[in-house]
């Protein structure tokens, strides 16, 4: 492992300043589970990590049951779960939030860390997605904010531009009768990648015997995580029951585009995308009915 440079800047402003100036040389260090990892792998070439972990504005958690979820970039997934009221409003989240690796890789990564990794497996990318979280991005004066879908643009590579850091997640508040769940399959029983995830929110009319909107997510099957909105839209055709839950998970099987490796062939993660795809629906369905 190379000598790389350690800067810990007290501003989003500083931090910016730094990682423009070094351009592609710079990664950010939230928790450190993944960059640490690849710098001394060689699979990141950088010269100096920028610890982020001192800036007020990335350590926020903040919820509004009116205005919705806050999440600093640098909060530890261990805050999210333990957090009653987030646990509460938002289970889908939830689920991925409290299975990435071991109690003690929770205590150090986190979300916004496992969306700026863009590995395409990412577990809490499916329901950030679902779930219509944004990201707020800033860099050089600058803020503006896009939708998590849209965040990662191949594997391992994102839309921040040069001198541009992910400061914060945002996520409107839920809606009654709206349910979400997240599932993976993994080859193990723990701190394994996803050979297949499924992330799902929906949201029920008054009877909650119909769906008025949905959002189905999945990762591992594309390069980056994939928002299928064919499959979601297929949900509010009619009454909910198997036949419309099979319509959406063979139309999300249709969308996803995976590879074979050695976590397993192509037609086996098409497989596991029908079967996860009902199996997270009705969590979400059973979710909204019982609030």
């Amino acid at each position: 492992m190379k000598d790389i440079d350690y800067a810990a800047p007290k501003t989003i402003a500083e931090a910016c300043a730094i990682l423009n100036e070094k351009g592609d040389k710079a990664r950010c260090l939230a928790g450190g589970t993944d960059i640490i990892v690849q710098v001394r792998e060689h699979r990141r070439d950088i010269d100096v990590l920028v610890d982020i972990k001192h800036i007020p504005q990335v350590n926020a958690l903040n919820y509004d049951p009116s205005k919705g979820l806050t999440i600093g970039a640098a909060v530890p997934c261990y805050r999210i779960y333990e957090h009653k009221e987030i646990a509460r409003a938002y289970p889908g989240l939830i689920d991925a939030a409290a299975l990435i690796g071991g109690i003690q890789i929770q205590s150090r990564a986190s979300l916004g860390g496992n969306l700026c990794n863009a590995s395409p497996a990412g577990d809490t990318i499916p329901p950030l997605i679902a779930l219509e979280a944004t990201c707020v991005i800033v860099g050089a004066g600058a803020m503006r904010e896009v939708p998590v879908e849209k965040f990662c643009t191949a594997p391992g590579k994102t839309m921040l531009g040069r001198g541009e850091m992910l400061v914060q997640l945002k996520l409107p508040p839920p809606k009654p009768r709206s349910g979400a769940a997240y599932l993976r399959f993994i080859p193990r029983n723990e701190m394994d990648i996803a050979v297949v995830g499924a992330g799902v929110a929906v949201l029920l009319d008054d009877s909650k015997q119909r769906c008025s909107a949905a959002r189905i997510a999945l990762a591992a099957v594309a390069p980056t995580p994939l928002l299928v909105l064919e499959a979601g839209a297929a949900l509010v055709d009619g009454a909910l029951g198997d036949a419309l839950i099979d319509k959406a998970a063979s139309l999300a099987q249709a969308a996803a585009k995976p590879i074979s490796d050695m976590r397993g062939t192509a037609e086996y993660r098409k497989h596991l995308v029908g079967v996860l795809v009902k199996r997270t629906l009705n969590i979400a369905i059973q979710r909204a009915r019982t609030g």
